[in-house]
Protein backbone atom coordinates (compact mmCIF):
# COMPACT_ATOMS: atom_id res chain seq x y z
CA UNK A 1 0.00 0.00 0.00
CA UNK A 2 2.95 2.14 0.81
CA UNK A 3 4.18 1.94 -2.87
CA UNK A 4 0.48 2.53 -4.17
CA UNK A 5 0.36 5.92 -2.66
CA UNK A 6 3.82 6.82 -2.99
CA UNK A 7 3.89 6.19 -7.20
CA UNK A 8 0.71 9.10 -7.08
CA UNK A 9 2.85 11.92 -4.86
CA UNK A 10 5.70 11.21 -7.02
CA UNK A 11 3.69 11.83 -10.20
CA UNK A 12 2.29 14.76 -8.51
CA UNK A 13 5.35 16.07 -7.65
CA UNK A 14 6.79 15.87 -11.53
CA UNK A 15 4.01 17.33 -13.11
CA UNK A 16 4.14 20.83 -11.19
CA UNK A 17 6.29 23.02 -13.21
CA UNK A 18 8.44 24.57 -10.20
CA UNK A 19 10.21 26.69 -12.50
CA UNK A 20 6.91 29.02 -12.21
CA UNK A 21 5.66 27.68 -8.78
CA UNK A 22 2.22 29.37 -7.67
CA UNK A 23 1.59 29.73 -4.14
CA UNK A 24 -1.46 27.35 -4.32
CA UNK A 25 0.77 24.73 -6.15
CA UNK A 26 2.69 24.91 -3.84
CA UNK A 27 0.35 24.58 -1.24
CA UNK A 28 -1.35 21.48 -2.82
CA UNK A 29 2.22 19.83 -2.76
CA UNK A 30 2.34 20.61 0.74
CA UNK A 31 -0.53 18.69 1.77
CA UNK A 32 0.78 15.44 -0.22
CA UNK A 33 4.69 15.70 -0.10
CA UNK A 34 5.21 17.23 3.45
CA UNK A 35 6.88 15.01 6.13
CA UNK A 36 5.69 16.63 9.23
CA UNK A 37 2.08 16.37 7.67
CA UNK A 38 2.42 12.74 6.83
CA UNK A 39 3.44 12.05 10.52
CA UNK A 40 0.58 14.34 12.10
CA UNK A 41 -1.66 11.84 9.77
CA UNK A 42 -0.07 8.77 11.24
CA UNK A 43 -0.69 9.68 14.77
CA UNK A 44 -4.22 9.91 13.72
CA UNK A 45 -4.35 6.84 12.80
CA UNK A 46 -2.59 5.34 15.88
CA UNK A 47 -5.10 7.32 18.15
CA UNK A 48 -8.09 5.50 15.82
CA UNK A 49 -6.33 2.34 16.75
CA UNK A 50 -6.18 3.15 20.44
CA UNK A 51 -10.05 3.98 20.28
CA UNK A 52 -10.39 0.52 18.64
CA UNK A 53 -9.29 -1.13 21.44
CA UNK A 54 -10.45 0.60 24.20
CA UNK A 55 -14.02 -0.38 22.69
CA UNK A 56 -12.95 -4.14 22.93
CA UNK A 57 -14.78 -6.24 25.39
CA UNK A 58 -12.61 -8.48 27.63
CA UNK A 59 -12.67 -12.02 25.60
CA UNK A 60 -12.92 -15.30 27.51
CA UNK A 61 -10.79 -17.43 29.48
CA UNK A 62 -10.77 -21.14 28.09
CA UNK A 63 -8.74 -23.74 30.34
CA UNK A 64 -8.15 -27.37 29.81
CA UNK A 65 -6.67 -29.77 32.52
CA UNK A 66 -6.54 -33.49 34.21
CA UNK A 67 -6.08 -34.07 37.57
CA UNK A 68 -5.75 -36.97 40.23
CA UNK A 69 -3.08 -38.91 38.27
CA UNK A 70 -1.75 -40.91 40.21
CA UNK A 71 1.67 -42.14 39.43
CA UNK A 72 1.77 -45.71 41.09
CA UNK A 73 -1.16 -46.87 39.15
CA UNK A 74 -0.76 -45.44 35.89
CA UNK A 75 -3.51 -43.82 33.84
CA UNK A 76 -4.95 -46.93 32.74
CA UNK A 77 -5.18 -48.22 29.10
CA UNK A 78 -7.54 -47.48 26.87
CA UNK A 79 -9.18 -44.64 24.65
CA UNK A 80 -7.68 -40.78 26.00
CA UNK A 81 -11.75 -40.70 27.49
CA UNK A 82 -11.22 -43.69 29.76
CA UNK A 83 -7.75 -43.10 30.88
CA UNK A 84 -7.89 -43.25 35.34
CA UNK A 85 -7.25 -39.06 35.28
CA UNK A 86 -9.80 -36.40 35.87
CA UNK A 87 -10.35 -34.25 33.00
CA UNK A 88 -11.93 -30.99 32.61
CA UNK A 89 -12.82 -27.67 30.45
CA UNK A 90 -13.97 -24.62 32.14
CA UNK A 91 -14.59 -20.81 30.72
CA UNK A 92 -14.19 -18.16 32.48
CA UNK A 93 -15.70 -14.30 31.56
CA UNK A 94 -14.73 -11.37 33.13
CA UNK A 95 -17.69 -8.64 33.51
CA UNK A 96 -16.95 -5.27 33.64
CA UNK A 97 -19.03 -2.73 36.01
CA UNK A 98 -18.76 0.74 36.90
CA UNK A 99 -19.21 1.96 32.73
CA UNK A 100 -15.24 1.13 32.60
CA UNK A 101 -15.83 0.47 29.04
CA UNK A 102 -17.90 3.33 27.85
CA UNK A 103 -15.66 5.56 30.04
CA UNK A 104 -12.45 3.72 28.27
CA UNK A 105 -14.29 4.48 24.78
CA UNK A 106 -15.28 8.05 25.45
CA UNK A 107 -11.93 8.68 26.62
CA UNK A 108 -9.77 7.67 23.51
CA UNK A 109 -12.29 9.06 21.10
CA UNK A 110 -11.42 12.21 22.68
CA UNK A 111 -8.04 11.65 22.21
CA UNK A 112 -8.59 10.70 18.85
CA UNK A 113 -10.68 13.68 18.29
CA UNK A 114 -7.36 15.67 19.60
CA UNK A 115 -5.06 14.24 17.21
CA UNK A 116 -7.20 14.98 14.64
CA UNK A 117 -7.63 18.55 15.76
CA UNK A 118 -3.20 18.66 15.75
CA UNK A 119 -3.72 17.24 12.42
CA UNK A 120 -5.22 20.58 11.50
CA UNK A 121 -3.05 22.79 14.06
CA UNK A 122 0.03 21.08 11.72
CA UNK A 123 -1.34 21.89 8.30
CA UNK A 124 -2.24 25.56 9.94
CA UNK A 125 1.86 25.75 11.34
CA UNK A 126 2.81 24.09 8.14
CA UNK A 127 1.53 26.08 5.39
CA UNK A 128 2.52 29.74 7.42
CA UNK A 129 6.10 28.46 7.08
CA UNK A 130 5.41 27.37 3.73
CA UNK A 131 4.19 31.28 2.85
CA UNK A 132 7.38 32.29 5.06
CA UNK A 133 9.75 30.30 2.77
CA UNK A 134 7.86 31.45 -0.79
CA UNK A 135 7.84 35.06 0.80
CA UNK A 136 11.55 34.57 1.55
CA UNK A 137 12.02 33.05 -2.45
CA UNK A 138 10.47 35.99 -3.84
CA UNK A 139 12.69 38.05 -1.93
CA UNK A 140 15.76 36.85 -2.60
CA UNK A 141 14.48 36.73 -6.43
CA UNK A 142 14.22 40.48 -5.84
CA UNK A 143 17.48 41.06 -4.46
CA UNK A 144 18.92 39.45 -7.68
CA UNK A 145 17.01 41.23 -9.90
CA UNK A 146 17.92 44.40 -8.16
CA UNK A 147 21.94 43.71 -8.36
CA UNK A 148 21.77 42.23 -11.62
CA UNK A 149 20.10 45.89 -12.89
CA UNK A 150 23.32 47.51 -10.64
CA UNK A 151 25.56 45.46 -12.68
CA UNK A 152 24.57 46.17 -16.01
CA UNK A 153 24.10 49.77 -15.18
CA UNK A 154 27.66 49.77 -13.56
CA UNK A 155 28.93 48.33 -17.23
CA UNK A 156 27.28 50.60 -19.14
CA UNK A 157 28.98 53.42 -17.20
CA UNK A 158 32.21 51.96 -17.24
CA UNK A 159 31.92 51.54 -20.61
CA UNK A 160 31.27 55.44 -21.13
CA UNK A 161 33.29 56.36 -18.66
CA UNK A 162 36.51 54.42 -20.98
CA UNK A 163 35.84 56.36 -23.65
CA UNK A 164 35.65 59.26 -22.31
CA UNK A 165 38.46 58.66 -20.73
CA UNK A 166 40.36 58.41 -23.89
CA UNK A 167 38.92 61.46 -24.62
CA UNK A 168 40.55 63.33 -21.59
CA UNK A 169 36.99 63.80 -20.47
CA UNK A 170 37.77 62.65 -16.91
CA UNK A 171 40.87 61.49 -14.51
CA UNK A 172 41.76 57.50 -14.19
CA UNK A 173 40.71 57.80 -10.58
CA UNK A 174 37.04 58.31 -11.49
CA UNK A 175 36.84 55.19 -13.55
CA UNK A 176 38.97 53.28 -10.94
CA UNK A 177 35.97 54.22 -8.45
CA UNK A 178 33.56 53.27 -10.50
CA UNK A 179 35.46 49.91 -11.31
CA UNK A 180 35.37 49.12 -7.76
CA UNK A 181 31.96 49.95 -7.00
CA UNK A 182 30.82 47.31 -10.44
CA UNK A 183 32.88 44.73 -8.54
CA UNK A 184 31.10 45.64 -5.23
CA UNK A 185 28.01 45.03 -7.06
CA UNK A 186 29.50 41.92 -8.56
CA UNK A 187 30.03 40.75 -5.04
CA UNK A 188 26.56 41.50 -3.94
CA UNK A 189 25.13 39.89 -7.16
CA UNK A 190 27.04 36.49 -5.95
CA UNK A 191 25.80 37.25 -2.39
CA UNK A 192 22.28 37.42 -3.30
CA UNK A 193 22.04 34.13 -5.68
CA UNK A 194 24.07 32.32 -2.67
CA UNK A 195 20.77 33.49 -0.63
CA UNK A 196 18.55 32.39 -3.56
CA UNK A 197 20.04 29.11 -3.43
CA UNK A 198 18.88 29.10 0.51
CA UNK A 199 15.38 29.93 -0.04
CA UNK A 200 15.23 27.67 -2.59
CA UNK A 201 16.32 24.53 -0.53
CA UNK A 202 14.20 25.58 2.08
CA UNK A 203 11.09 25.50 0.46
CA UNK A 204 11.83 22.26 -1.42
CA UNK A 205 12.19 20.56 1.67
CA UNK A 206 8.20 22.05 2.63
CA UNK A 207 7.12 20.25 -0.57
CA UNK A 208 8.98 17.58 -0.99
CA UNK A 209 11.16 18.47 -3.74
CA UNK A 210 14.80 18.63 -2.70
CA UNK A 211 16.15 16.58 -5.81
CA UNK A 212 14.57 19.78 -8.08
CA UNK A 213 15.18 22.65 -5.85
CA UNK A 214 17.52 25.02 -8.09
CA UNK A 215 15.18 25.03 -10.29
CA UNK A 216 12.37 26.48 -8.13
CA UNK A 217 10.87 29.83 -8.82
CA UNK A 218 7.93 31.56 -7.49
CA UNK A 219 5.71 33.52 -9.58
CA UNK A 220 2.81 35.15 -7.39
CA UNK A 221 2.99 38.36 -6.80
CA UNK A 222 3.20 40.05 -3.09
CA UNK A 223 0.31 40.06 -1.20
CA UNK A 224 -1.57 43.65 -1.34
CA UNK A 225 -1.17 45.85 1.19
CA UNK A 226 -3.53 45.24 4.18
CA UNK A 227 -5.28 48.17 5.74
CA UNK A 228 -8.05 46.19 7.41
CA UNK A 229 -9.16 45.91 10.89
CA UNK A 230 -9.62 42.36 13.32
CA UNK A 231 -11.27 39.55 12.06
CA UNK A 232 -14.05 39.73 15.00
CA UNK A 233 -14.58 38.62 18.56
CA UNK A 234 -10.80 37.75 19.78
CA UNK A 235 -12.50 35.06 21.81
CA UNK A 236 -14.28 34.03 18.96
CA UNK A 237 -11.11 33.80 16.88
CA UNK A 238 -9.17 31.91 19.89
CA UNK A 239 -11.98 29.06 20.13
CA UNK A 240 -12.32 28.37 16.97
CA UNK A 241 -7.92 27.43 16.63
CA UNK A 242 -7.14 24.10 16.27
CA UNK A 243 -4.86 24.14 18.70
CA UNK A 244 -7.85 25.38 21.76
CA UNK A 245 -9.92 22.44 20.75
CA UNK A 246 -7.15 20.08 21.11
CA UNK A 247 -6.69 21.28 24.15
CA UNK A 248 -10.28 21.05 25.24
CA UNK A 249 -10.65 17.77 23.80
CA UNK A 250 -7.49 16.27 25.85
CA UNK A 251 -9.65 17.73 28.69
CA UNK A 252 -12.29 15.92 28.01
CA UNK A 253 -10.68 12.70 27.93
CA UNK A 254 -8.81 13.49 30.94
CA UNK A 255 -12.03 14.19 32.92
CA UNK A 256 -13.36 10.23 31.42
CA UNK A 257 -9.69 9.18 32.67
CA UNK A 258 -10.53 10.65 35.97
CA UNK A 259 -14.25 8.70 35.97
CA UNK A 260 -12.38 5.95 34.91
CA UNK A 261 -9.99 5.54 37.35
CA UNK A 262 -12.81 6.44 40.33
CA UNK A 263 -14.91 3.30 38.74
CA UNK A 264 -12.04 0.86 39.72
CA UNK A 265 -13.59 0.52 43.03
CA UNK A 266 -16.43 -0.70 41.31
CA UNK A 267 -15.60 -4.75 41.62
CA UNK A 268 -15.55 -6.29 38.59
CA UNK A 269 -17.42 -9.95 38.62
CA UNK A 270 -15.55 -13.26 36.79
CA UNK A 271 -18.59 -15.62 36.03
CA UNK A 272 -17.55 -19.27 34.52
CA UNK A 273 -18.68 -22.74 34.11
CA UNK A 274 -16.53 -25.88 34.46
CA UNK A 275 -17.25 -29.09 32.78
CA UNK A 276 -15.85 -32.14 34.18
CA UNK A 277 -15.64 -35.91 33.03
CA UNK A 278 -14.41 -38.85 35.56
CA UNK A 279 -13.60 -42.26 34.17
CA UNK A 280 -16.07 -44.82 34.49
CA UNK A 281 -15.61 -47.37 37.49
CA UNK A 282 -13.54 -44.44 39.73
CA UNK A 283 -15.31 -42.67 42.94
CA UNK A 284 -16.53 -39.66 41.84
CA UNK A 285 -18.53 -41.62 38.54
CA UNK A 286 -19.67 -44.13 41.48
CA UNK A 287 -20.82 -41.53 43.32
CA UNK A 288 -22.98 -39.53 40.90
CA UNK A 289 -23.83 -42.25 39.25
CA UNK A 290 -22.34 -40.92 35.93
CA UNK A 291 -18.57 -39.68 34.37
CA UNK A 292 -19.37 -36.04 34.05
CA UNK A 293 -20.26 -32.97 36.14
CA UNK A 294 -20.62 -29.40 36.01
CA UNK A 295 -20.41 -26.29 38.07
CA UNK A 296 -20.83 -22.70 37.97
CA UNK A 297 -18.38 -20.09 39.32
CA UNK A 298 -18.29 -16.69 40.32
CA UNK A 299 -14.99 -14.70 41.83
CA UNK A 300 -14.89 -11.43 43.01
CA UNK A 301 -11.92 -9.10 43.92
CA UNK A 302 -11.44 -8.28 47.54
CA UNK A 303 -10.02 -4.94 48.39
CA UNK A 304 -8.03 -5.69 51.50
CA UNK A 305 -4.94 -3.60 50.82
CA UNK A 306 -4.93 -1.13 47.86
CA UNK A 307 -8.28 0.54 46.66
CA UNK A 308 -6.84 2.20 44.13
CA UNK A 309 -5.53 5.48 45.38
CA UNK A 310 -2.24 5.80 43.20
CA UNK A 311 -4.76 5.77 39.73
CA UNK A 312 -7.14 7.94 40.91
CA UNK A 313 -4.81 10.13 42.28
CA UNK A 314 -3.00 10.66 38.99
CA UNK A 315 -6.01 10.90 36.91
CA UNK A 316 -6.66 13.90 39.07
CA UNK A 317 -3.15 15.33 38.17
CA UNK A 318 -3.52 14.79 34.58
CA UNK A 319 -7.19 16.53 34.97
CA UNK A 320 -5.70 19.20 36.34
CA UNK A 321 -2.41 19.27 34.16
CA UNK A 322 -5.33 19.11 31.44
CA UNK A 323 -7.06 22.14 32.51
CA UNK A 324 -3.55 23.95 32.69
CA UNK A 325 -2.73 22.90 29.32
CA UNK A 326 -6.34 24.40 27.41
CA UNK A 327 -5.79 27.98 29.94
CA UNK A 328 -2.23 27.80 28.27
CA UNK A 329 -2.85 27.35 25.03
CA UNK A 330 -5.59 29.97 25.35
CA UNK A 331 -3.65 32.39 26.57
CA UNK A 332 -0.95 31.68 23.73
CA UNK A 333 -3.45 32.21 21.49
CA UNK A 334 -4.93 35.58 22.47
CA UNK A 335 -0.88 36.54 22.40
CA UNK A 336 -0.20 35.25 19.26
CA UNK A 337 -3.13 36.90 17.55
CA UNK A 338 -2.31 40.42 19.53
CA UNK A 339 1.30 40.10 18.24
CA UNK A 340 0.22 39.38 14.85
CA UNK A 341 -2.05 41.88 14.58
CA UNK A 342 0.40 44.53 15.91
CA UNK A 343 3.13 43.56 13.88
CA UNK A 344 1.05 43.60 10.67
CA UNK A 345 0.02 47.35 11.12
CA UNK A 346 3.80 48.24 11.88
CA UNK A 347 4.70 46.66 8.59
CA UNK A 348 1.53 47.38 6.81
CA UNK A 349 2.88 51.37 7.57
CA UNK A 350 6.56 50.92 6.91
CA UNK A 351 5.53 49.54 3.52
CA UNK A 352 3.54 52.17 2.71
CA UNK A 353 6.19 54.63 3.39
CA UNK A 354 8.48 52.97 1.00
CA UNK A 355 6.09 52.34 -1.50
CA UNK A 356 4.61 55.77 -1.44
CA UNK A 357 7.49 58.81 -0.55
CA UNK A 358 11.08 56.88 -0.20
CA UNK A 359 11.55 54.49 -3.32
CA UNK A 360 9.95 57.22 -5.27
CA UNK A 361 12.30 59.51 -3.85
CA UNK A 362 15.22 57.42 -4.20
CA UNK A 363 14.65 56.69 -8.48
CA UNK A 364 14.26 60.24 -8.89
CA UNK A 365 17.65 61.48 -7.10
CA UNK A 366 19.39 58.49 -8.78
CA UNK A 367 17.70 59.22 -12.08
CA UNK A 368 19.03 63.24 -11.38
CA UNK A 369 22.61 61.78 -10.48
CA UNK A 370 22.46 59.93 -13.51
CA UNK A 371 21.59 62.91 -15.71
CA UNK A 372 23.81 65.16 -13.89
CA UNK A 373 26.76 63.25 -14.37
CA UNK A 374 25.86 62.77 -17.76
CA UNK A 375 26.37 66.37 -18.62
CA UNK A 376 29.18 66.94 -16.26
CA UNK A 377 27.63 68.90 -13.26
CA UNK A 378 28.47 66.28 -10.56
CA UNK A 379 31.49 64.30 -9.94
CA UNK A 380 31.74 60.33 -10.03
CA UNK A 381 31.20 60.07 -5.87
CA UNK A 382 28.09 61.90 -6.08
CA UNK A 383 26.83 59.52 -8.43
CA UNK A 384 28.14 56.68 -6.86
CA UNK A 385 26.70 57.42 -3.52
CA UNK A 386 23.26 58.33 -5.29
CA UNK A 387 23.44 54.57 -6.84
CA UNK A 388 24.23 53.14 -3.14
CA UNK A 389 21.29 55.07 -2.01
CA UNK A 390 19.22 53.56 -4.02
CA UNK A 391 20.14 50.44 -4.28
CA UNK A 392 20.00 49.97 -0.39
CA UNK A 393 16.74 51.73 -0.66
CA UNK A 394 15.58 48.90 -2.74
CA UNK A 395 16.70 46.06 -0.86
CA UNK A 396 15.02 47.64 2.33
CA UNK A 397 12.05 48.06 0.15
CA UNK A 398 11.95 44.33 -0.94
CA UNK A 399 12.66 43.51 2.89
CA UNK A 400 9.57 45.28 3.83
CA UNK A 401 7.19 43.94 0.99
CA UNK A 402 8.58 40.35 2.85
CA UNK A 403 8.08 41.68 6.55
CA UNK A 404 4.49 43.17 5.45
CA UNK A 405 3.72 39.89 3.84
CA UNK A 406 5.11 37.47 6.42
CA UNK A 407 2.83 39.38 8.99
CA UNK A 408 -0.07 38.81 7.05
CA UNK A 409 -0.04 35.12 6.92
CA UNK A 410 0.87 34.89 10.60
CA UNK A 411 -2.47 37.12 11.17
CA UNK A 412 -4.34 35.43 8.89
CA UNK A 413 -2.84 32.30 10.35
CA UNK A 414 -3.61 33.46 14.07
CA UNK A 415 -6.99 34.27 13.07
CA UNK A 416 -7.79 30.84 10.96
CA UNK A 417 -8.37 32.59 7.74
CA UNK A 418 -5.63 31.41 5.57
CA UNK A 419 -7.82 30.74 2.94
CA UNK A 420 -10.39 33.35 3.17
CA UNK A 421 -10.23 37.35 3.03
CA UNK A 422 -8.44 38.17 6.68
CA UNK A 423 -10.76 41.48 7.02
Amino acid sequence: MGLALAQPLATLGQSVDLTALTLAQAEELLQTRNRELQAARRAVEAAGAGTLAAGARPNPTLSLGVGAINPAAGVGSGSLRDKTVDSSVRIDQVIERGDRRELRLASAKSLESASAEDLSEAQRQQRLALRYAYYDLLLAQDKVDIARDTIALFQGSLRAAELRLKAGDIAMADVARLRVDALRAQNDARATEAEQRRAQLALAYMIGAEGRAIGIRAVDPWPSLYAGRPGGPVDELIEGRPDVRAAKSRLEAAQNGRDLARSLRTRDLTVGAQYDHYPLGTAPANTFGTGNSYGVFVSVPLFTGYHYEGEIRRSEVDYSAAMEGLDKVRAQARTEIARAFSDLQAAAERLQRYDESLLVEAKRAADSAEFAYRNGAIGVMDLLDARRTLRAIQFDAASARNDHSKALAAWQAGIGRLDGDPR
